[in-house]
């Protein structure tokens, strides 16, 4: 698993990484049972203090999100699938509501919208 930060999103870095450990478990790149990186590996990886990994690791296993095993890791925890999906879908939802509401605010309709969607290439 990739992590990004994006240090102008005002998003602390904690929460950050939460939201893309939580985003890989709900797109199925993280599975139950997948070990994910140690605190000082992914410390080192986005050079942030290895407390930041921490933090973000203590707030999934409270969650029920992942679990640690001293001395083996954090490991995405068996979660059941109807409560991920539910979350995925929640997420899309506002996502999109997001995207709809800006498109709104700049003039865009709702048929050009689809249009831009259908359109879109990342590679611009």
């Amino acid at each position: 698993m990739e992590f990004r930060l994006d240090t102008a999103s005002g998003l602390p870095v904690y929460r950050q990484i939460i939201q893309q450990i939580e985003h890989a478990i709900l797109s199925g790149r993280l599975a139950p049972g997948d070990r994910l990186p140690t605190i000082r590996a992914l410390s080192v990886e986005l050079k942030v203090n290895p407390n930041t990994i921490q933090k973000a690791y203590a707030e999934l296993e409270l969650r029920g999100i992942v679990s640690t095993q001293v001395g083996s890791g954090t490991f995405v925890a068996d979660a059941p699938i109807d409560s991920a999906e539910d979350e995925l879908l929640s997420r899309i939802e506002e996502r999109v509501g997001r995207f709809v509401k800006d498109m709104e605010e700049l003039g865009i309709g709702r048929e050009r919208m689809v249009d831009l969607v259908r359109d879109f290439r990342e590679d611009r």
